[in-house]
């Protein structure tokens, strides 16, 4: 019987001697994974070589780590996050708290698709704080209407905040002092300008975006690896919810004693 032949640039196989359907060799992007990379690349590293085919540079790196501690737990006011604690509280198995949290967590309101949204207004506009006004002061774009519903609010900002959340700042500010040169120090020292034009404060989603700009990611690349990212709080918070039951689960009530700044949403 002839081998099977697997079409990847990604990876490479070659079959058990004893069974062909488990691999005594695996190579990634060249690399022996078992041989090679196994405790000796950390698992950022390998990520980077996955998606991008090559090993990191020692900025890229940097910058992924970076963005791997940022972005691994939105926290239980997330809306991801909550939907896998709902999903935890009553009982479901793991898969369906991991989907719930990706369902929830792929969205146009500080989710993965709002990331590669705000990549695609930095691939127009660069670094030309003009052509930023302009794309700032139109309606949002909304590719695909018929899976993505309309966008409310420019892609990268909080439509809801009345000031830059102080996560976002701490964020942007570390991930500033690996990429000094980049589209991350130029959003720092336009952030307050852009945060005029669009009407409201910068969100995480924003500097996600720019950070993976700095770092080369495409805008598909990005979107993927952000829903990767946020999983592991997802994951524990569901389990933590699990183990109290669905009669402890939180209920969030907000009052609002502020109208949000944007003036999309007054209208």
């Amino acid at each position: 019987m002839s081998e099977p032949v697997f079409n990847s640039h990604i990876w490479e196989e070659q079959a058990e001697p004893t069974n062909p359907f488990a691999a005594a060799t695996c190579r990634c992007r060249g690399y022996d994974v078992y041989g090679e990379l196994l405790g000796k690349a950390s698992y950022i590293d390998y990520i980077f070589l996955l998606f991008k085919g090559e090993r990191p540079s020692k900025q890229a790196s940097a910058v992924l780590e970076l963005l791997a501690v940022a972005l691994a737990n939105p926290g239980p006011r997330d809306l991801s996050v909550h939907s896998a604690m709902a999903a935890g509280a009553t009982g479901n198995p793991a898969s369906a708290t991991l989907i719930a949290a990706l369902a929830t967590g792929a969205g146009s309101y500080g989710g993965a698709r709002e990331v590669l949204l705000a990549m695609e207004n930095w691939r127009d506009c660069g670094t030309d704080l003009a052509k930023w006004k302009a794309c700032l002061a139109d309606e949002p774009k909304s590719p695909r209407p018929l899976i993505w519903p309309k966008m409310e609010h420019p892609a990268g900002f909080d439509p809801y905040g009345a000031s830059c959340a102080t996560p976002v700042l701490q964020t942007l500010s570390k991930l500033c002092s690996v990429v000094p040169d980049g589209k991350l120090a130029w959003l720092a020292e336009n952030r307050t300008e852009l945060e005029g034009d669009a009407g409201s404060p910068l969100a995480m989603s924003g500097v996600t975006a720019a950070a993976f700009c700095d770092i080369e990611f495409t805008p598909v690349e990005a979107e993927m690896l952000t829903l990767l990212l946020r999983l592991p709080g997802a994951a524990a918070h569901a389990l933590e919810q699990r183990q109290r039951g669905f009669r402890q689960f939180p209920f969030f009530e907000v009052e609002l004693t502020w109208l949000p700044a944007s003036p999309r949403l007054r209208s």
